[in-house]
C-alpha cells in the first residue's frame, strides 16, 4: 500500500504545502543560520594513536620467529606448529623501529635510549645473536634463542646511544648505532665481521660483540650479504668486508677482507645513498639516482654490463627505461629497483613478478602498477619501499599495504598457503606497514595498527 506522503514527495511542491511533516519555508520565515562547525559526527577511533606492532610469520622451528609455543607447546598448544603461514602478533614491550632475518634467525631494535634496545631469537649457533642475558632455561640455549631476548652491546653511553638499524647475513649480524659506530657478531670464518680472522675460532659459546672500526666518517647503513658486509657513510662512501669469492665485496680482488676496506671502481667521486644486498651479489643507489652493481653475476643480474658470471669492482649499470631510481634491492638470483614514481622494476632470475612465463630476463621490466592497487579510482597507488629475501620479493605502497610474490619458502610469503606467487599479492596484516624484513623462509613487519 503506497502511503499518500510519498505520492506527494513526488509532486512540484506548492509553497506553504506541508509534505511529510515538513513545510517549506515561507516568505517571513527566519532563514537558519549555517553551522560554522559543519556536520555532527566522528568516525569510531578518530583520535585514536596508533600502536607500534611486530608481525610475524615463516619457519618456526629455529625459533626465528620469537613465539616458544611453536617449537616447545606449552599447556595451551599440544602439537608444535612448523610452519605460520599467516601474521602473527609478536609480543613486544618496547615499540620496534627496526628489524633483519638473517638464516633461521632474527634481530629486532628499538630507538630508545633505555638500556633494553636490542632483540634477537632464533638459531644462536655461531653467536649470531650476541651475549644473552637469560641462558639455560627451557627457552634458551646457546644454539636456541626460542623468544625476543636482550642483546647486551658493549656501549660506553649506553643510555644516550640508540640502535638505529640491524642487519643479518647467513651467520653474523650487524648494529648500527647513532652514537657509538656498528657492531658485529656471529662467525667470522671470512672475516664478515670486521675483526681479525682466528684460524679454527669457535663460534658457539663466544658471544664477543666486536666494534667495527676503520671508517673515515660515520656509518650511517649496513648490509650483510651471504658471508660479507657493506657500510655506507655519511659522506656517501661505501666501504666492505668479507668473503670475496664472488667479487661480491667490490675490492677488486676475489679474497677475502678482514677489515673494512672503502670500495671503488665506478663508485669513486658518486656520493651513495643506498647499499643493498643479501646473497652474493651487491648493488649501491647514487644520491642522482644511478645504480652501481658488483659481486655474482651468475643469473643475470649484471648482464648489462658483463657477460662473465663475477665483477669484483663497482659498475654502474644503464637503467635507462627505469627513471631515477631511489631504492634497490638484491637476493640470491633477483634484482628490483624502485624510481621516484613509485614504480618497480625487476630481471635476473627466478620469479620475478609478471608472471609464471617469465623466470629469467637480463633487462629490467616494470611491474604493472595495478598489481600494487593502482587505478583510476586510487591514482597514486605508488611502492614507497621494496625488500628483498633470498628468493621473494616484499613492497610497501603508501598506503601502508604490503605486497609479496616469489617462492614461498616454508610459508615465508604469509598469504596463507605454501604455494609460491607468481605476481604480487596483498598480505592481509592489522594496519599499515611501515616496514618489512626478509629472510630465507621467515619474515617480520612493522607495523602501525589501531587495533
Amino acid at each position: 500500500m503506497a502511503f499518500p506522503c510519498l505520492r506527494l514527495c513526488s509532486q512540484r511542491l506548492i509553497p506553504g504545502l506541508h509534505v511529510c511533516g515538513y513545510a517549506s519555508a515561507s516568505k517571513t520565515s527566519r532563514p537558519r543560520e549555517k553551522s560554522s562547525s559543519g556536520p555532527v559526527f566522528q568516525y569510531v577511533g578518530q583520535h585514536r594513536k596508533p600502536n607500534n606492532k611486530v608481525f610475524v610469520w615463516g619457519f618456526s622451528f629455529t625459533g626465528a620467529l620469537g613465539i616458544p609455543s611453536f617449537v616447545v607447546p606449552d599447556s595451551g598448544r599440544k602439537t608444535p606448529r612448523k610452519y605460520q603461514l599467516t601474521p602473527y602478533r609478536l609480543e613486544t614491550a618496547e615499540q620496534i623501529s627496526s628489524a633483519a632475518c638473517g638464516y633461521g634467525f632474527t634481530l629486532i631494535a628499538s630507538s630508545t635510549k633505555d638500556v633494553s634496545k636490542l632483540w634477537a631469537m632464533g638459531l644462536n649457533k655461531d653467536s649470531q645473536l650476541g651475549f644473552q642475558r637469560v641462558q639455560h632455561s627451557r627457552l634458551h640455549s646457546y644454539d636456541y634463542v626460542l623468544e625476543p631476548s636482550p642483546v647486551a652491546l658493549p656501549l660506553v653511553e649506553p643510555l644516550q646511544t640508540r640502535v638505529a638499524q640491524v642487519s643479518c647475513g647467513r651467520a653474523h649480524s650487524l648494529v648500527l648505532t647513532d652514537q657509538e659506530g656498528v657492531f658485529s657478531m656471529g662467525n667470522n670464518a671470512y672475516g664478515q665481521c670486521g675483526r681479525t680472522i682466528v684460524e679454527d675460532e669457535v663460534y658457539s659459546g663466544s658471544h664477543i660483540v666486536h666494534r667495527v672500526e676503520g671508517f673515515d666518517s660515520r656509518v650511517v647503513q649496513v648490509a650483510c650479504g651471504q658471508d660479507h658486509s657493506l657500510f655506507l657513510t655519511e659522506t656517501g662512501k661505501v666501504f666492505a668486508c668479507g668473503w670475496g669469492a664472488d667479487g661480491q665485496t667490490g675490492l677488486g680482488h676475489h679474497n677475502v677482507s678482514s677489515r673494512p676496506v672503502q670500495v671503488g671502481g665506478d663508485l669513486v667521486g658518486v656520493e651513495v645513498r643506498q647499499i643493498n644486498t643479501y646473497g652474493d651479489c651487491s648493488l649501491a643507489v647514487s644520491r642522482d639516482g644511478q645504480v652501481f652493481g658488483w659481486g655474482n653475476s651468475e643469473y643475470l643480474q649484471l648482464s648489462s654490463v658483463t657477460e662473465a658470471t663475477q665483477i669484483n669492482s663497482p659498475r654502474h649499470v644503464p637503467l635507462k627505461s627505469c627513471g631515477k631510481v631511489v631504492e634497490a634491492a638484491c637476493g640470491g638470483t633477483q634484482v628490483a629497483v624502485l624510481n621516484e614514481n613509485g614504480e618497480v622494476f625487476v630481471w635476473g632470475y627466478g620469479i620475478l613478478g609478471k608472471g609464471p612465463n617469465l623466470s629469467e630476463c637480463s633487462a629490467p621490466e616494470m611491474i604493472p602498477p595495478t598489481l600494487f592497487g593502482r587505478t583510476e579510482f586510487n591514482p597514486s597507488g605508488a611502492v614507497t619501499k621494496i625488500r628483498c629475501g633470498l628468493s621473494h620479493f616484499a613492497a610497501i605502497t603508501d598506503a601502508g599495504e604490503l605486497f609479496v610474490w616469489g617462492k614461498n619458502v616454508r610459508g615465508c610469503l604469509g598469504i596463507g598457503s605454501r604455494d609460491d606467487q607468481f605476481f604480487p599479492w596483498r598480505v592481509t596484516v592489522p594496519g599499515q606497514v611501515v616496514d618489512v624484513a626478509c629472510g630465507v623462509d621467515h619474515m617480520v613487519a612493522l607495523v602501525k595498527s589501531l587495533l
